[in-house]
């Protein structure tokens, strides 16, 4: 009775925002949903706390240690697939590193070993649905269409126990990049919320803060310079 766990869907959801038992709601997930989480909680007199979406941006300087930026973004890129608040979706490069910086990214996804969480081989496991999965995926052809180059297909990782992850049972998806992404496009400013990182070319320190500021989420930021920080 100290700490109850209650499996359910919207009924039970919206049984806890307006029973007055009670008091305060705490909430983590999409934007329209804590929007509906907020709003429908405070109108039933209750404390809420809800946290929608997000877009965290790494900033490399020039003077950066690369190789510790690239097992940086690796890991909070892909850790959890990607389906966490505060990974990193996006690399801002500041010229001239773009190019040095992708190379060691893509060196190290593809060494990652895509399997289900009972396999101790595995690195990286599925997506939480197949309908989120697709949504995921969708992003790539929309890249391209939007101008970035496709540097690594996650439909084309290898699955263990499978085939490639598009032709494998199960909602896969495996590390994506996408580099060259044009600043303000939808790779770019939307939530994705899988394993796909986008990499923006920015030509100054300026240039990269600017592009965080004008994004519409508030969220943290990782900024890599020459002290590894």
């Amino acid at each position: 009775g100290v700490f109850n766990v209650v499996q359910g869907d919207k009924a039970a959801v919206d049984r806890l925002l307006e029973h007055p038992d009670v008091r305060a709601v705490s909430f983590v997930g999409s934007t329209p949903i804590a929007r509906y989480v907020y709003e429908t909680g405070t109108a039933h007199g209750k404390r809420v706390q809800a946290l929608g979406g997000a877009k965290n941006h790494m900033l490399v300087l020039p003077d950066a240690d690369l190789d510790l930026v690239a097992d940086a973004a690796v890991s909070a890129g892909f850790g959890s697939a990607g389906e966490r608040c505060m990974a990193i979706s996006v690399v801002l490069a500041v010229d001239p590193v773009g190019d040095e910086l992708v190379d060691k990214i893509v060196s190290r996804v593809e060494k990652l070993t895509v399997g289900p969480g009972d396999d101790p081989a595995s690195q990286m496991g599925p997506l939480v649905t197949e309908v989120h999965r697709d949504k995921v995926a969708s992003y790539l052809e929309t890249g391209v269409a939007e101008g970035a180059t496709l540097v690594v297909d996650g439909r084309r990782t290898p699955v263990l126990g499978g085939g490639a992850a598009a032709d494998t049972p199960g909602f896969w998806l495996g590390p994506t990049v996408l580099d060259h992404v044009p600043p303000g496009s939808r790779v770019h400013t939307e939530e994705i919320f899988g394993p796909v990182l986008a990499i923006v070319r920015v030509s100054s320190y300026a240039e990269g803060l600017k592009l965080i500021n004008d994004g519409e989420y508030g969220n943290g930021t990782a900024i890599f310079t020459n002290d590894g920080g």
